[in-house]
């Protein structure tokens, strides 16, 4: 007789609801008074106005400048973004990036552990907060510094002078990066604040008078930043970044190598004789993109494989293409295995070559392989992408990278699976940012893949598998790892040599790899579960046996996708789809059965969203966040000034305390403005009553409120787990029968081989 398997329970958005706002908000109390936020900074302006005003005429394009404003940490809210000062002063927000700083006032007190004792550095720690650029004509400066000692409260904006920290002009040098030692005139890239004509036409007009010519034809605009590239003598950099639009300067970044990440000697090792399948794709209705050094003629893959090329593309490179094939036969099988039929691709591959003989020449390579995969991705739509080269650039945690800035922009709606390796400088720095994963894997909307050492039961990271975190948002970085191959366990790719294989180990291969599990879950369930679905579910599925995020992020993906769609004895998984709008709140029913369930019960969740982002704007880069309230049991309400509330209490889940957290604690506990969050907790099952999340999705936009934001895409996967009772599937599928469905194959899963 087959064995009956429950399947992953859908549709389980069935189980949602619209709510009302709440009517109550907090209030804060300010660390400064009216008076005292003058007196602090009427000095402070008053130096900015000096600075600005000794700045070239040349370097203020429209008599315009762009000075810093700091935040005090306890505003960081979208809420308490200080909108009505910058209108009355005539000044525009036209970006931002993350500082930590302790406050004159307001800081909060140092927490000193056991192991610190007596040495305990005095006073309290550094406290992230926001530095936002703003943009206006001198005079406007001017202006501002001039009056604001007679300013009342009763003034437009006036009252919001208390959220600022402190005003001042970035001294040239701080927005240059440094530079390798070796050519006289390195080629930099160079980052402008907007993207308007007169900006970017002003540099060039300041550049003439530096004596330095500009080809503004090679650029990339995204939104309000300009990237290009500009020779520039190296004692001419400080004279350079006193344009006062420019926000960052640095050496222009190389392409990655296309190696395996060490020496390995498992590569002299010969291959073993395979053979290939003889079916075609399993689904050959998906449609599914590789973008990397090409593949080889004569390699028989032609029923699964298109060859593409991309506009501007010289000759092949042999390695690049070697790298190219081996990506593309992760996609289609996996790690191969000795004396292990080929498994049946479970779709076809648009293989586009953007490598070519010239790539490695760093004149510009970096921006035109970037412009074929953003060329095609603009004109095609596929469900799934698969990254796996990139630019070779230490991490920053405070200016995002052109690749970055662009895959966010083109997957921001959600409708595209896409996966990019972390790459392979774990071995490297990890404080100087060398050894943090590569761009573009830190995007938010989509999966950063790292490598496991192992397909065992013991695994780890592989040393070579670029480390975390990412910066906030996406915080955890990478998203997952995946099997990457190591010395002493290959990861197995098909030979240049037709009927042969090769070992190698890499990121570049464990990205394909998660890859082709998710196509399989598509494969298997079918066009149902979204591609924000499958990214929830395989960070749901993941384990991290212990390892820290920095290493493996939320964990490896299971080799098995039974594992990711089949619920265990004592255990129901329930996967939630739809949209959210902004500004409104959802409530979404935890499925358990009517009555109370004995013993220790556990529930896991993970919420899954893609969003629009902001690029200029890297403390507040997300557009959308969720804040998310549990509550366990709907008859507890505890009575507040002599009322009883509408809603059941609540109790910590996402967060570390249930009442208000403040913004440096959501980001920090509860990962909001994350596009994907993931947790556990466990209960007494009698303390569980038909237990909710209440999902209210913020919306903002260069960190102020935002009232034109989209609906955003979401999953939601939910795991309840009742060792002591074994029938729970079977209970919580018999009360919502007529709402959840279990989300059974369209197609035979394979027998599962131990």
């Amino acid at each position: 007789m087959a064995e009956i398997k429950n399947y992953l329970l859908g549709y389980g958005e069935r189980l949602t609801e619209r709510l009302d706002p709440p009517k109550t908000r907090p209030n804060k109390k300010d660390p400064y008074s009216f008076t005292e936020a003058k007196v602090r900074l009427a000095p402070r302006l008053s130096t900015l106005t000096e600075e600005v005003d000794a700045l070239p005429d040349a370097a203020c394009p429209h008599d315009e400048a762009v000075g810093v404003i700091t935040l005090h940490p306890a505003y960081l809210a979208k809420s308490y973004f200080p909108n009505g000062l910058f209108q009355a002063v005539g000044l525009e927000p036209i970006g931002s990036r993350t500082q930590h700083i302790v406050p004159d006032k307001g800081g909060k007190a140092r927490k000193q552990s056991s192991l610190e004792g007596k040495l305990a550095i005095p006073g309290p720690p550094p406290t992230p907060t926001a530095e936002i650029f703003v943009a206006g004509q001198r005079a406007q400066f001017r202006s501002w510094a001039a009056t604001v000692s007679g300013w009342s409260e009763s003034r437009a904006g006036a009252v919001e002078l208390v959220r600022l920290e402190n005003v001042y002009l970035a001294p040239p040098v701080s927005r240059l990066q440094p530079v390798r030692k070796g050519k006289d005139a390195p080629l930099l890239e160079v980052v402008l604040h907007g993207s308007s004509d007169y900006v970017i036409e002003g540099f060039r007009t300041y550049m003439r008078t530096l004596d330095i010519r500009l080809d503004l034809d090679r650029r990339f605009q995204v939104d309000g930043l300009c990237f290009l590239g500009v020779r520039i003598p190296r004692n001419m950099h400080v004279e350079m970044a006193k344009y006062s639009f420019l926000r960052v300067a640095r050496e222009m970044p190389r392409l990655r190598e296309l190696q395996p990440a060490t020496p390995m000697r498992s590569l002299s090792i010969g291959g073993f004789p395979l053979a290939l399948p003889k079916k075609g794709p399993v689904n050959a209705d998906l449609r599914v993109a590789v973008f990397d050094g090409g593949v080889p003629a004569g390699t028989g893959l032609d029923p699964w494989v298109s060859r593409k090329l991309t506009s501007k593309l010289g000759n092949a490179d042999v390695n690049a293409q070697e790298h190219g094939l081996g990506v593309t036969s992760s996609v289609l099988f996996g790690s191969l295995q000795k004396g292990v039929p080929l498994p049946q691709p479970y779709a076809a591959v648009d293989h586009y070559r953007v490598l070519d003989e010239n790539t490695n020449d760093p004149e510009g390579n970096y921006y035109d392989v970037l412009e074929r995969i953003t060329g095609v991705l603009s004109q095609k739509q596929y469900d799934f992408v698969n990254l796996s080269l990139g630019p070779e650039v230490a991490f920053d945690d405070n200016e995002v990278h052109l690749w970055t800035l662009k895959l966010d922009q083109l997957f921001a709606d959600g409708k595209t699976f896409v996966t990019v390796a972390a790459g392979n400088t774990g071995e490297g720095d990890v404080q100087s940012g060398v050894g943090r994963i590569q761009s573009p894997s830190d995007a938010v909307n989509v999966l950063g893949v790292g490598a496991s050492n192992s397909l065992k039961k013991q695994w780890k990271r592989a040393p070579y598998s670029s480390l975390g975190p990412g910066r906030s948002p996406g915080l955890i970085k990478p998203d997952l790892v995946a099997f990457g191959g190591s010395e002493k366990e290959p990861f197995w790719i098909l030979s240049k040599t037709p009927g042969k294989s090769a070992a190698t180990m890499g990121t570049s291969f464990s990205s394909p790899l998660a890859l082709r599990t998710a196509i399989g879950i598509r494969t298997y369930l079918g066009s149902i579960v979204q591609p924000i679905a499958l990214k929830s579910l395989l960070i749901h599925h993941s384990e991290n046996s212990g390892h820290h995020c920095h290493e493996v992020g939320w964990g490896r993906i299971p080799t098995d996708i039974e594992d990711l769609i089949v619920c265990g004895p004592g255990m129901v998984h329930v996967l939630y789809q739809g949209t959210l709008e902004p500004g409104k709140y959802l409530r979404a029913r935890i499925p358990v059965p009517n009555s109370a369930l004995p013993g220790k019960v556990s529930i896991s969740a993970t919420f899954c969203y893609a969003t629009e982002t902001d690029p200029q704007d890297v403390v507040t880069y997300t557009r959308a966040g969720l804040d998310i309230k549990f509550r366990p049991d709907k008859s507890k309400r505890t009575v507040q000034n002599g009322k009883t509330p509408t809603h059941a209490d609540t109790m910590p889940f996402f967060q570390q305390k249930t009442l208000y957290s403040s913004e440096e604690e959501l980001r920090r506990d509860a990962h909001q403005w994350e596009t994907c969050v993931k947790r556990t907790r466990g209960f007494m099952g009698t303390s569980l009553n038909d237990p909710v999340f209440d999902i209210h999705y913020n919306a903002r936009k260069g960190g102020a409120l935002y009232k034109g934001a989209k609906p955003i895409p979401y999953a939601l996967v939910v795991t309840v787990h009742a060792k002591n009772v074994t029938d729970l599937y079977d209970r919580v599928s018999q009360r919502y029968r007529t709402q959840l469905e279990a989300l059974r194959p369209v197609i035979q899963l394979p027998v599962r081989v131990n």
